[in-house]
C-alpha cells in the first residue's frame, strides 16, 4: 500500500525534472557559450572576411566574372590565383581547393570549399571514421579528414615549399568551410609536425582559419594548437556544437532537428567531467571566435559582436535549439556577418583616432595576451585531468609517458620524448605510403584494399 502511494510522488518528481530540463534548454542561447570571453579586436579578426571570400572563390567558374560579386575592398585578383583543383583533379580524395598568392597581405592561402551534397566522394571522406580509429600526436583525429589533408599536402608540398622559399616574409594560411575546415585544420596539424616537408618553415608563419568548423580532433590537440588554428562560429551554428559523429549527422540530414534534440537530451544527462575525460571525443579546434548577433526573446539581428577565447571546459558543448542552427552554417551568412562585425570594430578604432605607433604596441600586447591565455588554457586542461594534456616547462608540471619519463615541451609543440617525436613522423610517412599509391599518370590514389573497405 505504501508503495502505491509513492508512485504519484515519483511521477511528480520525474515531471518536475523534465520540466526543469526543458526550461533550461529553451532558455539556453548561443550567447551563453561565450558570455565570459573577451572581445576580439579588429587586428586579429581582420583576415576572417577576406578568407571567407577566398573560400567562396573555390565555387566560382571564372573569377573575372564572379557569381558572387565581392564588396569593395574584398576583390580577388585573378592573376594571383596560382592553381585551382576541381573534383576531377582530386579524384574524390579531397574537396576542391585553390592556391592564392595574396601579395597585398603577404599571405600564401590554400582555401578549401565545404561539403557538396551532390558529391559521393565528400560523403566518403565524412564516413571514413570511427571514434578512436586514428591516433595523431598523442590525441585522436577524424580519419577521413586526416587522409584528405595528407593527399593535399602530398600533391602541393613542392609548390608550397617553393613559394615559402621565394617569399620568406609571407605567412602560410589554410582556410576552409564546414568539411573543408576539417581538412584545413588537419593540414595545419600535419604541417606543424612535418615542417621539414616545407623547408623547415617557422611555426609562427603557419596559421589556419576553420570557418564553421567540424569537431575533428580530441581536446588536448584542440587546446594545444590554439596558437596556429582559429575557429570561427556564427551564433547558433549546429556543427561545432554537436559531438555526434559526422557520418551520423549527414545520414540523418532530412531529420536533423530530431537528431539534434535527441543528442541534446543525451548530452545533458552526462556529467561534463566525464565528457572531458573521454580522450576520443572530438572538438572544434584551436582558438574560438564567436560572432553573436541575436539575443534571447528578441526578434531580428543586432550589430554583431565577436568574442574570443581558448576555452577548455564549455567548448561549445551544448546544442542550441534554434531555427537558425542550420542557416548560421552557411558560408554566405558567415562572410556577411564577419564583414559587418569587422566594419564596426574599424569604425570604433577610427572614432578613437588611435595613432599608428599605439596600434603597433596594441598588436604586441595582443600577442602577449593570447600567449598567456593559451598557457592558462593548457594549465586548465591539466587541472581538469584532460587525457594527454601537456604544460609548457615554465609551469614545472609534466605528464609522464608509459615508461615514466617526463614529457617536456613548449607551447604548441608536441610534449613527447624525442623517440616518440621521431616515431610520430615515421608513422605519418608510413600512413601516406600505406593508404595511397600512384597510378600510371602519377596521381595519388587510395590503394585497392582501402577502397574495398
Amino acid at each position: 500500500m505504501s508503495f502505491l502511494c509513492c508512485l504519484p510522488l515519483l511521477e511528480c518528481v520525474y515531471c518536475l525534472a523534465c520540466a526543469r530540463w526543458a526550461w533550461k534548454r529553451c532558455l539556453h542561447s548561443a550567447g551563453h557559450d561565450s558570455e565570459t570571453w573577451g572581445a576580439a579586436t579588429a587586428e586579429e579578426f581582420e583576415p576572417v572576411p577576406r578568407l571567407c571570400r577566398y573560400i567562396l572563390a573555390v565555387y566560382e567558374d571564372d573569377l573575372r566574372h564572379p557569381l558572387w560579386e565581392p564588396p569593395g575592398g574584398y576583390e580577388i585578383n585573378p592573376d594571383w590565383l596560382l592553381l585551382k583543383k576541381t573534383y576531377e583533379d582530386t579524384r574524390g580524395q579531397a574537396p576542391p581547393y585553390i592556391l592564392y598568392l595574396d601579395h597585398e597581405h603577404s599571405d600564401i592561402v590554400l582555401a578549401i570549399r565545404g561539403l557538396n551534397l551532390a558529391k559521393e566522394s565528400d560523403y566518403q571522406v565524412l564516413l571514413d571514421n570511427k571514434l578512436g580509429k586514428r591516433k595523431f600526436d598523442g590525441g585522436y583525429v577524424h580519419n577521413g579528414l586526416l587522409k584528405a589533408a595528407g593527399w593535399v599536402l602530398d600533391a602541393e608540398c613542392e609548390i608550397l615549399k617553393e613559394l615559402l622559399e621565394k617569399y620568406p616574409k609571407y605567412t602560410l594560411t589554410f582556410a576552409g568551410h564546414s568539411l573543408g575546415s576539417g581538412v584545413a585544420a588537419m593540414l595545419a596539424l600535419v604541417v606543424v609536425q612535418n615542417r621539414d616537408k616545407l623547408g623547415n618553415i617557422e611555426r609562427r608563419r603557419i596559421r589556419c582559419y576553420a570557418i564553421a568548423p567540424t569537431r575533428c580532433m580530441s581536446l588536448n590537440l584542440a587546446v594545444r594548437c590554439a596558437d596556429v588554428i582559429n575557429s570561427v562560429v556564427l551564433q547558433d551554428d549546429f556543427l561545432p556544437r554537436t559531438a555526434t559523429p559526422l557520418e551520423d549527422i549527414f545520414k540523418s540530414l532530412f531529420c536533423l532537428p530530431c537528431l539534434l534534440c535527441l543528442r541534446c537530451m543525451r548530452d545533458t544527462c552526462i556529467p561534463e567531467e566525464r565528457l572531458l575525460k573521454d580522450p576520443r571525443r572530438l572538438y572544434a579546434p584551436g582558438r574560438l571566435y564567436h560572432i553573436v548577433e541575436r539575443k534571447p526573446f528578441r526578434l531580428g539581428r543586432f550589430p554583431p559582436v565577436v568574442r574570443t577565447a581558448v576555452p577548455v571546459d564549455g567548448r561549445f558543448e551544448h546544442i542550441v535549439l534554434s531555427c537558425n542552427a542550420t542557416s548560421d552554417h552557411a558560408i554566405i551568412w558567415i562572410e556577411r556577418e564577419a564583414r559587418r562585425a569587422l566594419d564596426i570594430m574599424l569604425e570604433k578604432n577610427q572614432a578613437m583616432e588611435i595613432p599608428e605607433k599605439q596600434k603597433m604596441e596594441r598588436q604586441e600586447t595582443l600577442h602577449k595576451e593570447h600567449t598567456q591565455e593559451h598557457k592558462a588554457a593548457l594549465q586548465r586542461a591539466v587541472a581538469l585531468a584532460v587525457p594527454h594534456a601537456f604544460l609548457p616547462s615554465q609551469y614545472g608540471t609534466f605528464e609522464e609517458d608509459e615508461e615514466g619519463n617526463s614529457s617536456h615541451g613548449s607551447i604548441g609543440e608536441t610534449s613527447f620524448p624525442s623517440s616518440t617525436k621521431s616515431k610520430t613522423k615515421e608513422n605519418w610517412d608510413e600512413l601516406i605510403e600505406r593508404l595511397f599509391e600512384k597510378d600510371e599518370s602519377g596521381h595519388m590514389m587510395l590503394k585497392k584494399s582501402h577502397r574495398d573497405d
